[in-house]
C-alpha cells in the first residue's frame, strides 16, 4: 500500500470508530476484534494489500509494544483504589506470582510433550503467553481511578503486576537455551533476575512515585501556584522510572506500575490531608484561610491522554498483527496451544492461586476466563528474538504466539460484554 492509501485507510477506520461507539456498546464486538478483522482483510489472509513480518521488523515491534505496555501500565496503576489494602491486593499478587508460575509450568509441559519443543523453548513460550494484557483488556479493566468493582480491580491489578513478573521466566527460558547466564545451579538467575530485579523495580517505582507526587503537589500549591502540564508529567514519570530501572538492571514494567500506584496513593493522601486542614478551622469557628489546597492531581490529569494513546497503540498493533497472519498460520498446534491455555492452564492456575482468598465464586470463574493475551506477549516474543533466538525457533514461537493473541482477541472479545452484563445483573439483584 502507498502512503496515500495508508492515510486513507487509517483515517477512514478512525472515522468509523469515532462515530460508532454507541453501536459497538450494544454488540458483542470489541474494537480490537474490528482492528484484527481489518488487518486480516487487508493483509495476506484475504486481499494481500500489505503484509507485516514481525521477524524482520522485530526491533521496531519491540519498541512499539514496549511503549504501548508502559502507557497501559501507568493507566492501570493510577486506577488502583486508595488507600492500599493488603487484603484487597492479595488476590492479584497471588495471580501474578503463584498463578503465573503454574501457567508457565503447564504451558512448558504442553510445549515439550505436545509440540516437541526443547525445554528452554517451552519455558520461554510459557513466559511469553502467560501474562495477561493491560492493553487489550479494556472492557474488563477498572473504569476510573478508585473503581471498587472486585473483578475489574483484580484483573487490572493482575495485568499491571504480571507484565513485570513474567520477566524472570523469560530470562530462565533464554538461559536454558544458552542465551542468558543463569549462573551455577541457577543461582545468578535466582539472586539477580528474581530477587534483585523484582525488589529493585518495586522500590524504584514506589520511591519515584512518592517523591514526584509530593514535588508536583508542592509546585501546584500555595504560594508557588505553578501551572503544570499533567500529560508531560505523566510521560516524564514513565520515562524516569523506566530509565532508572533499566540502568539498575531492575524490571521496568513493575517499576512503572508501582510508580503510578504510588503517585496516585500519595496525591490522594495529600488532598485528604489538605481538606482536613481546611475544614478544622471552620469546625472550630475560626476564620478559614483564603488560600485553598490544589484540587487537581497529575494522576487524574494525565489519565485521559494515556487512555487515548492506549487506544491508538491498540489500533496500530492489532492491525499489524492481522497483517502478519496467513491462512496457514492457523495450524493445529497453534490452535491447540491457545485452547489448552484458555481452558486448562488459565482456569487451573487461577483456582490454585486463589485458594484461601476471599474471592467469591463468580469472581473466581470470571477471573479464570478473562486472562486476555495481547501486546505484552508480543513484546516478550520480540524481546527474545532481539536477544539472539535462532531463526527457526523464532519462527515457530512467533506462529504459536500470534495465533494465541488472535484467538484471545476473538474469544475473549465476543464473550466479554455478555458475561460482564451477567455479572452486573447478578450484582444488582
Amino acid at each position: 500500500m502507498s502512503t496515500a492509501q495508508w492515510f486513507l485507510f487509517v483515517g477512514a477506520l478512525l472515522l468509523v470508530m469515532g462515530v460508532t461507539p454507541t453501536l459497538l456498546k450494544r454488540l458483542p464486538i470489541t474494537p480490537a476484534m474490528l482492528y484484527l478483522a481489518m488487518g486480516m482483510l487487508m493483509g495476506p489472509t484475504v486481499l494481500g494489500l500489505f503484509s507485516f513480518n514481525p521477524l524482520k521488523q522485530s526491533a521496531l515491534l519491540e519498541l512499539l509494544t514496549e511503549i504501548a505496555v508502559l502507557i497501559s501500565l501507568f493507566s492501570a496503576g493510577v486506577k488502583m483504589p486508595v488507600p492500599f489494602s493488603l487484603r484487597q491486593w492479595r488476590a492479584p499478587l497471588l495471580l501474578a506470582s503463584v498463578s503465573m508460575a503454574i501457567t508457565v509450568g503447564l504451558v512448558a509441559g504442553f510445549g515439550v510433550w505436545a509440540l516437541g519443543l526443547p525445554l528452554g523453548a517451552a519455558v520461554l513460550l510459557g513466559a511469553i503467553v502467560a501474562p495477561t494484557d493491560p492493553v487489550l483488556a479494556t472492557d474488563v479493566q477498572s473504569r476510573h481511578p478508585g473503581d471498587r468493582d472486585q473483578l475489574r480491580f483484580t484483573l487490572t491489578c493482575e495485568a499491571g503486576l504480571n507484565d513485570g513478573s513474567a520477566f524472570p521466566f523469560v530470562m530462565l527460558g533464554l538461559g536454558l537455551l544458552g542465551l542468558h547466564n543463569l549462573g551455577d545451579n541457577g543461582m545468578q538467575w535466582v539472586l539477580v533476575d528474581v530477587v534483585w530485579a523484582t525488589s529493585a523495580g518495586v522500590a524504584i517505582g514506589l520511591a519515584c512515585g512518592v517523591v514526584l507526587a509530593r514535588t508536583f503537589w508542592w509546585l501546584r500549591g500555595a504560594p508557588q501556584r505553578h501551572e503544570l502540564l499533567d500529560d508531560f508529567l505523566g510521560l516524564g514519570l514513565i520515562g524516569v522510572v523506566y530509565g532508572l530501572s533499566e540502568w539498575a538492571n531492575a524490571w521496568g514494567f513493575l517499576a512503572v506500575f508501582f510508580g503510578a500506584v504510588a503517585l496516585r496513593q500519595t496525591e490522594v493522601r495529600l488532598a485528604r490531608r489538605a481538606r482536613d486542614a481546611e475544614a478544622a478551622p471552620a469546625l472550630a469557628g475560626e476564620p478559614v484561610a483564603a488560600e485553598a489546597a490544589p484540587a487537581a492531581t497529575v494522576s487524574e490529569g494525565a489519565l485521559v491522554f494515556k487512555e487515548h494513546a492506549e487506544r491508538l497503540s491498540e489500533l496500530v498493533l492489532v492491525l499489524l498483527l492481522g497483517g502478519s497472519l496467513y491462512l496457514d498460520s492457523w495450524s493445529w498446534p497453534a490452535v491447540a496451544l491457545a485452547l489448552f491455555l484458555f481452558f486448562v492452564a488459565r482456569p487451573l492456575s487461577v483456582m490454585i492461586g486463589l485458594l484461601g482468598t476471599h474471592a467469591i465464586a463468580p469472581v473466581r470463574g470470571m477471573t479464570a476466563w478473562f486472562g486476555v493475551r495481547g501486546i505484552g506477549s508480543l513484546y516478550y516474543l520480540m524481546y527474545a528474538i532481539q536477544h539472539g533466538l535462532p531463526e527457526p525457533l523464532a519462527l515457530q514461537l512467533m506462529q504459536l504466539t500470534l495465533i494465541v493473541v488472535a484467538m484471545s482477541i476473538l474469544m475473549h472479545g465476543v464473550s466479554v460484554k455478555p458475561l460482564m452484563n451477567l455479572m452486573w445483573r447478578r450484582g444488582a439483584a
